[in-house]
């Protein structure tokens, strides 16, 4: 029997696994996909909001702000990319300059620190690329951005370094309520625990239906589709920018990213398929006219790839945290953005929650600390020597575009929780992320795949779920 069983492998699941396991608890966290951060973890835009948009009061605001103040040294912990670049919110009005006020006043309500309301030529100063037209900007200095699912494979490998065991590729298909816990009922086997943590995204209150019927929440899938720019559009803008949020969201962005790309999206949809992340000509359209509107110099030809991702926004509005009316049943649900912002201190306070229901000790052997594959890219000539000298395989360029090594994708496959497939070694290292988008290397990656994983060419996916690449083989 585990003590816990986590119901979701994204960046709540994965961090909430990684702060039990700061006690002496047996864990897994169970998903029905094939790696970690395969839903809404790996396609967002990857911001660290500051914490000013949220009602003050709600969970999202307080988890926000604490979130946030722990990316600096959790980054470095962990050792995923982070960055603190701040963020404006654009008023193309002069009648909304108002509106820039209420959040920069709601902000510091929040406890936001470093907020001010600045004028369109001072933004344009730290911004030359923003449009004429903006009058007045909310400048928020404390916002930042991630790299969402390199920093939910961090958090998974250092919970599987103490002790949490993934069960990918498991489906949850029924939960019945036992004397001592809970029965769980998966694609390939059954399994007893004392607690479950619903971590299940848009599939929250499916999984929480399972044990209840006296409270059952809503999730609707919130699509959002994006664009990526080349790197060489980098320069277009180093602050996050925002338009002014509407009932859906926090609007179209126009941002760069911590590999010094630059994201445009997202939409914002809500729709009944719950698998859904399809793109569509009028999302994306839409996406890019709307971040236009911020940056006019935006240019299409430079898009190299387009993607969705599906939000999970409960119908109470607000993050659903903590013990349900079921016993030892704990929910985590409408974990909608800033949900990757709060995930940090959800996490530490939800395992607390859960370690003191269950009587838990602390876990005097935790390993703390992480350290993330070496990046070749951004390495000196003398790194780079010194790293070829210890394991010639980093002399081997694999991915032109990313300058990946085979070393890279070796040590992704071999670590904790590693990579399986094309996407999984993409999220990891980047092969693949360039501007061919996987159009050079992706047989080298297989190859290198097969080899680590004693696989046939033909069972190679990019994703999993019959996403084969190679179906048969020619005589």
């Amino acid at each position: 029997m585990y003590d816990v069983l986590i119901v979701g492998a994204g960046v709540v699941g994965c961090s909430v696994a990684r702060e039990l396991s700061g006690w002496n608890l047996r864990i897994a966290v169970a998903d029905k996909e094939n790696d970690v951060a395969m839903g809404t973890s790996k396609a967002n835009s990857g911001i660290v909001h500051a914490g000013f948009d949220a009602h003050t009061g709600t969970n999202k605001a307080i988890y926000n702000v604490l979130g946030a103040r722990m990316f600096p040294e959790l980054s470095k912990e962990l050792d995923f990319p982070y960055r603190q670049n701040g963020a404006f919110v654009l008023c193309f009005d002069e009648n909304e300059r108002g509106k820039l006020v209420e959040l920069m006043e709601q902000g510091i309500r929040n406890g936001v620190k470093g907020l001010s309301v600045l004028e369109g030529d001072q933004v344009r100063a730290m911004e030359p690329n923003v449009s004429d037209k903006v009058v007045a900007a909310l400048y928020a200095e404390t916002s930042g951005i991630v790299s969402p699912y390199e920093m939910t494979v961090a958090y998974a490998e250092n919970a599987a370094v103490n002790g949490v065991e993934f069960l990918l590729n498991e489906e949850i298909i029924g939960i019945q309520r036992t004397k001592d816990g809970f029965e769980v009922k998966m694609t390939d086997k059954t399994l007893s625990a004392r607690a479950v943590i619903n971590c299940a995204g848009v599939y929250a209150d499916s999984i929480y239906a399972m044990v209840s019927d006296k409270h059952i929440f809503k999730i609707t899938a919130r699509k959002g589709e994006y664009c990526l720019l080349d790197k060489k559009c980098g320069g277009l803008t180093d602050k996050t920018l925002f338009q002014l949020p509407s009932a859906m969201g926090k609007g179209v962005l126009v941002a760069p990213t911590t590999h010094g790309n630059i994201i445009v999206g997202p939409t914002a949809l809500d729709i009944d398929d719950k698998d859904d992340v399809d793109t569509t000509f009028d999302g994306l359209n839409k996406a890019f006219n709307t971040a236009a509107v911020s940056v006019p110099s935006l240019a299409r030809r430079n898009i190299i790839t387009q993607f969705a991702g599906l939000r999970a926004h409960a119908d109470e509005g607000d993050f659903i945290i903590g013990e349900s009316d079921v016993d030892n049943f704990f929910n985590v649900a409408g974990i909608e953005s800033p949900g990757l912002t709060s995930a940090p201190a959800i996490a530490v306070d939800v395992a607390k929650q859960v370690a003191d229901k269950l009587h838990a000790e602390r876990n005097k052997n935790f390993v703390s600390r992480r350290k993330g594959i070496p990046c070749f890219a951004k390495m000196s000539d003398s790194e780079r020597e010194a790293l070829i000298a210890t394991n010639p395989l980093y002399g081997r360029i694999v991915c032109r575009c990313e300058n990946v090594t085979e070393g890279e994708i070796v040590d992704s496959i071999r670590r904790p929780v590693g990579a399986t497939d094309l996407d999984g070694v993409k999220r990891r290292t980047r092969a693949g992320m360039g501007r061919c988008q996987m159009g050079f290397c992706t047989p080298r990656v297989m190859e290198i795949l097969c080899r680590e994983l004693g696989k046939d060419m033909t069972e190679i996916t990019k994703f999993g779920k019959g996403s084969h690449v190679v179906v048969g083989r020619t005589e």
